[in-house]
């Protein structure tokens, strides 16, 4: 790999999502070299994929080029590529671009989707974990309805527009909210000639109810508003098998469907040359509570692919972006001190609240010492995801989308500008996506 060696220590990131961009950005480069690794020249916002998927945001209003994070930064590299290996006896990264060594290795590598080994589900279904995720799925769900359209045969109108969602968290939540409001406000004036009594949202999940993490009153408000945009809701139910658009589950209740929505569960990923016995639950890489790679000297992993397993946190921290944010400047700080001979402290998570919305005007929120519902839960919801994006372009972009469709009721374009295909299998890749 083409990157210069100077007389500094070189920090490799592999991943530029939350955790790795916040390294990238706090790092103090007159310390250290810093080379950044992803397969996308882009940071996605990954709260919003809902919104690209649904059409209330276009794709461009939630990535943001790292190379425009970087650009102001001295002893900075990125390379576009993907990450193979790791040969931590030798401090080398292999990747599809060359070989590079390291004195510090960070992996930010992030989660991936995890279907709990049933191949039927990971070949039919449709995740939701990238920016390309999100596109397909757009244009699934619209030329669905096109398809619908020009058909006579009732049973295949219902299956194309039909959405079944597994998982009940908040990306479940927040997606079948937002295909509920297409169905009762936008589809109607894109679709006069279509009868849209027969597309039914039906959201699964295997816990006995929706938003689980959260507290009993917030779930409540959620289910009750769910129910009210019609969303069918189907708790301790587990998604057995899907094939032939047929969706069964572990109950008698079976569903027709073209579209099958996987939001159930998530795990770890990285590249090989990871020791197998340090790997933990969820196919996290076990740290200590300084982020240090089990067995290792040098390697350090954060964010969703890294598990912290010490006598502070027995069962890890959860895999959510606020812990990636957090770790990522803590982990940049951490470098910045050790630098000047500086001593460090373990990191320590600061557990801010979880949020969900649900729709127009609602929204659960719980925050430290406060949980609320409703409309300012929605606003405050808003405020939170427009600071949280990078740069002030997509703040902008993103806040005028919101006001425009809030007055108007007519969210995005909804423009079909590649249509969805079904990939083909070729085998399980090394490291599906980067982060």
């Amino acid at each position: 790999m083409n990157i210069p060696t100077i007389d500094l220590p070189r920090i490799v990131v592999i991943g530029a999502g939350f955790a790795g961009l916040q390294v990238a950005r706090k790092l103090d480069t007159s310390q250290y070299q810093l080379v950044l690794l992803d397969k996308n020249n882009y940071h996605t916002f990954q709260p919003l994929l809902y919104q690209v998927s649904s059409a209330g945001l276009e794709p461009d209003s939630i990535a943001y080029p790292i190379r425009k994070v970087l650009r102001k930064k001295k002893n900075t590299f990125y390379r576009l590529t993907d990450v193979q290996r790791i040969d931590i006896s030798s401090s080398i990264v292999h990747t599809d671009i060359g070989e590079l060594s390291y004195d510090k290795l960070i992996i930010a590598t992030g989660a991936n989707n995890n279907f709990f080994g049933n191949d039927n589900i990971a070949a039919n279904s449709l995740p939701m974990k990238s920016l390309t995720d999100a596109l397909n799925l757009r244009s699934k769900i619209l030329g669905n309805f096109e398809k619908a359209l020009n058909t006579t045969d009732l049973e295949l109108r219902e299956e194309l527009t039909n959405f079944v969602i597994v998982g009940a968290g908040p990306t479940g939540v927040e997606l079948a909210g937002a295909l509920a409001e297409l169905k009762n406000k936008i589809l109607p004036n894109d679709f006069p000639d279509l009868d849209l009594r027969v597309m039914k949202i039906h959201l699964i999940e295997a816990a006995p109810r929706v938003l689980a993490p959260m507290s009993e009153r917030s779930s409540e408000k959620a289910f009750t508003a769910l129910r009210k945009l019609g969303v069918h809701i189907w708790t301790e139910t587990f998604v057995t098998d899907y094939s032939g658009n047929l969706v069964t589950t572990n109950g008698s209740e079976t569903f027709r469907t073209d579209t099958l929505i996987w939001a159930a569960g998530v795990k770890g990923q990285f590249p090989e040359g990871i020791d197998a016995t340090t790997i933990g639950r969820g196919n996290r890489i076990i740290t200590d509570d300084y982020g240090l790679a089990q067995g290792t000297t040098n390697v350090y992993v954060i964010g969703d692919a890294g598990l912290i397993q010490s006598e502070r946190y027995p069962q890890g921290l959860p895999m959510l972006a606020s812990v990636a944010m957090q770790q990522g400047v803590y982990f940049a700080k951490a470098l910045n001190a050790l630098a000047r001979n500086k001593e460090i402290q373990p990191f320590i998570y600061n557990d801010k609240g979880t949020m969900a919305t649900i729709g127009r005007n609602k929204a659960v929120v719980e925050l430290q010492k406060f949980k609320f519902q409703g409309f300012f839960a929605w606003l405050v919801w808003m405020f939170v995801h427009l600071m949280l994006l990078v740069g002030f372009r997509n703040r902008v972009v993103v806040f005028v989308n919101w006001l425009w469709n809030y007055v108007r009721y007519n969210n995005g374009l909804r423009l079909i500008v590649r249509p969805y295909k079904k990939p083909k299998p070729t085998g399980t890749p090394i490291i599906e996506s980067i982060e």
